[in-house]
């Protein structure tokens, strides 16, 4: 007679194999508006090394070397990619991460979609125009949004007021 244990060890051997590539599923990358279809090698033209991967790869830059964090003057953080208007100024707080982070969004202006790369389910946000990766969106942010949106500096430009 088998043993209860072996057969609940099976089933949960089971469920991890099974289940073991939902978990680790590449994210689906988000589709960029009718212009903005870009091939990789115009990507690559038109950004730095850094910025093609951040923004077509989803990879992140290291923390506090983007001089964004630094910014503190009025103005509009806008898409590496493609010059869209994303983040205000007033919205941008010093989070402690060593990435620039912001409470909200413009509106329009980002889309968001499920990340599994590291094994857990994140919120990856990308830009709504050319679908380029920007960074993630947490929970732990300040009022009044609670959100913090920590985005790779190389993924965005700055445009003073």
């Amino acid at each position: 007679m088998i043993e209860r244990r072996y057969i609940l060890g099976g089933l949960a051997l089971g469920g991890a194999v099974i289940g073991a590539p939902m978990l680790f599923a590449k994210s689906a990358r988000p589709k960029a508006q009718a212009g903005w279809q870009l091939s990789d090698a115009e990507w690559k033209k038109r950004l730095s090394p850094l910025q093609y991967r951040v923004l077509r790869e989803a990879a992140t830059e290291r923390a506090f070397t983007s001089p964004l964090d630094r910014e503190k003057r009025a103005g509009t953080f806008v898409c590496a990619g493609c010059a869209l208007p994303l983040y205000s100024s007033k919205t941008k707080f010093d989070s402690g991460t060593g990435w620039p982070s912001f409470w909200a969004p413009l509106k329009g202006a980002i889309g968001t979609a499920t990340d599994r790369d590291l094994g857990y389910a994140r919120t990856e946000v990308h830009c709504r125009r050319c679908g380029g990766h920007l960074g993630h969106v947490f929970n732990d942010g300040p009022k009044p949004t609670g959100k913090r949106y920590c985005m790779n500096g190389a993924a965005l430009g700055f445009r003073a007021a």
